[in-house]
């Protein structure tokens, strides 16, 4: 504990500073009476001076009013004296919440519902009691403005493709903003973003227009290199006459091979002329 204390920001040690300047001479004459009625009371009154903290808890002790030195006590076993010590628990597990969904309106004017879940714990206990009244209420409401202000700098674009980049930036700025509270922010993120239903159908128009105009262009392409093979086939069967006799016998077996039907056939002039000419 001590060497975590050593790293925290000045504003954040004065609490424990002024905690440690003394109790007073009337303190301690209250702290030796309750002590010695402990004592006379011995063993019923063990049982009210005994406490005990799991291993996620820690408890700070306050005794006349003051944080005692040390700072949090726990896990285990710790001793209090009764009326002058009372302690608070504080739960040192990470806590998940959900940010309530947040109509922003962003940096090219477009309503959205924005909301995310927020994990953070409590780093050091002695602030988190001493430094702010409800340090988890306080977390909640920084995270709904924070997430206000971040994204309200960004465009649509941005908040729908960048989301990783903002729940860094949402992280970055709650953990500093949450130090002095002895709070660490451990990850943020961005859950849904819901678009206004207009604007829903308008981008669904623009992408199907999108997918159309490619569409057309593909079949263009297509069309194109066709064109271009059918030219370079009607070359090659120009040079050779038999050609053009063994494609239709190709094309007559590839329909026999679908389905029965009947085809007609298509006879070469030339040959027509040469069985007239025989028979006159």
């Amino acid at each position: 504990m001590a060497d975590h204390e050593a790293g925290i920001a000045p504003k954040a040690r004065r609490v424990q500073d002024d905690s440690d300047s003394g109790l007073g001479l009337c303190g301690w004459i209250l702290v030796i009476t309750s002590l010695f009625f402990t004592v006379i009371t011995f063993p019923i009154s063990v049982w009210m001076c005994i406490k005990i903290i799991k291993e996620y808890e820690r408890a700070i002790i306050f005794r006349l009013g003051r944080i005692l030195k040390g700072g949090a006590k726990g896990p285990g076993l710790f001793f209090v004296l009764p009326c002058t010590d009372s302690f608070i628990k504080v739960d040192m597990r990470t806590i998940s919440f959900d940010i309530p969904p947040q109509e922003i309106l962003t940096k090219d004017s477009v309503t959205v519902n924005v909301d995310g879940v927020v994990y953070y714990r409590v780093q050091n206990a002695t602030l988190a009691v001493a430094n702010i009244t409800n340090a988890d209420s306080a977390t909640r409401l920084l995270a709904q403005t924070t997430l206000r202000n971040v994204l309200g700098t960004k465009n649509l674009s941005q908040i729908l493709s960048d989301r990783e980049e903002i729940a860094h930036s949402m992280q970055a700025t709650l953990d500093e903003a949450t130090d002095d509270w002895g709070i660490k922010v451990e990850r943020v993120e961005i859950k849904d973003v819901k678009l206004p239903v207009q604007l829903q159908r308008a981008m669904a128009a623009e992408a199907e227009a999108a997918r159309e105009a490619r569409a057309k262009v593909i079949a263009a392409e297509g069309e194109m290199n066709a064109s271009r093979a059918l030219k370079e086939a009607s070359m090659v069967i120009t040079e050779s006459p038999a050609a053009l006799q063994l494609r239709y016998l190709q094309t007559l077996t590839t329909i026999a091979a679908e389905k029965n039907s009947t085809i007609v056939f298509p006879l070469p002039i030339n040959m027509l002329q040469g069985l007239i000419g025989a028979n006159r």
